[in-house]
């Protein structure tokens, strides 16, 4: 038996009253800016025609906000999965990247060495994210086989997960990803394991309506994804 295609449309949450201020706001509850709002409601525009069977979103509100808009034209409930929530950056939380700097400059050079293992005093790590993301993310992939799904959550959560799934180097996922808001990334999943980058962190909503969603691909791929498979067992 061949394994069926989930397609996830993975959505960073608009912008926020502190995304201009480029502070620190992982784990703090902040509301979406009313550009953040438009953004998303152009975003929900562009999906409206998707046939979307569920829509799960980052328990913060700036992504539960995000996420109901963008559920709105479906008619569906927003489901939370703590999973999805944003790193936290413990006692840097509300600071300015230049306040860190001047306050904590031993933390903040570890932290730029190497985001994914170290973590500032009663913050995470960008592994403790992924080993809590992942699964999430997998499970709910696991029970929409075949489905199209939307998943809201946050910058640097959205990135350890293309870093995982893409197998990219996560010590490197500042450097390599970026995520703007309300930000657009399709990953198509074969199974509940195999997973491709079909779009990445677009925007192009923010200026036009009615843009076409990527179809799923099926040429010019691997013989692992346009070739039968065989039967699995997942728990």
């Amino acid at each position: 038996m061949a394994l069926v295609n989930t397609r996830v449309f993975l959505i960073r949450h608009g912008a926020t009253t502190l995304t201009a201020e480029d502070r620190f706001a992982g784990a703090t509850d902040v509301p979406l800016s009313d550009e953040g709002r438009h953004q998303v409601q152009r975003l929900a525009v562009r999906l409206s025609n998707e046939k979307v069977a569920a829509v799960y979103a980052s328990p913060l509100g700036r992504t539960v906000e995000t996420a109901s808009l963008l559920a709105e034209p479906h008619g569906l409930e927003v489901q939370k999965r703590d999973g999805l929530r944003e790193i936290s950056h413990g006692h840097w939380e509300q600071l300015t990247r230049r306040e860190v700097d001047e306050r904590y400059p031993e933390e903040s050079a570890a932290w730029e060495a190497d985001p994914y293992t170290y973590a500032p005093p009663g913050g995470e790590s960008g592994l403790g994210v992924t080993a809590r993301a992942l699964p999430a993310l997998l499970e709910i992939v696991r029970t929409h086989p075949g489905a199209q799904v939307i998943v809201a959550s946050h910058k640097a959560t959205i990135r350890l997960l293309l870093s995982s799934l893409l197998g990219f180097d996560p010590r490197r996922y500042r450097d390599n990803l970026d995520q703007n808001p309300a930000a657009l990334n399709i990953i198509d999943f074969k199974g509940s394991i195999r997973a491709r980058l079909t779009l990445f962190n677009d925007t192009s909503h923010y200026t036009a309506a009615g843009l076409a969603i990527p179809a799923v691909p099926t040429a010019r791929l691997s013989k692992w994804w346009h070739s039968p498979q065989p039967r699995v067992t997942e728990d």
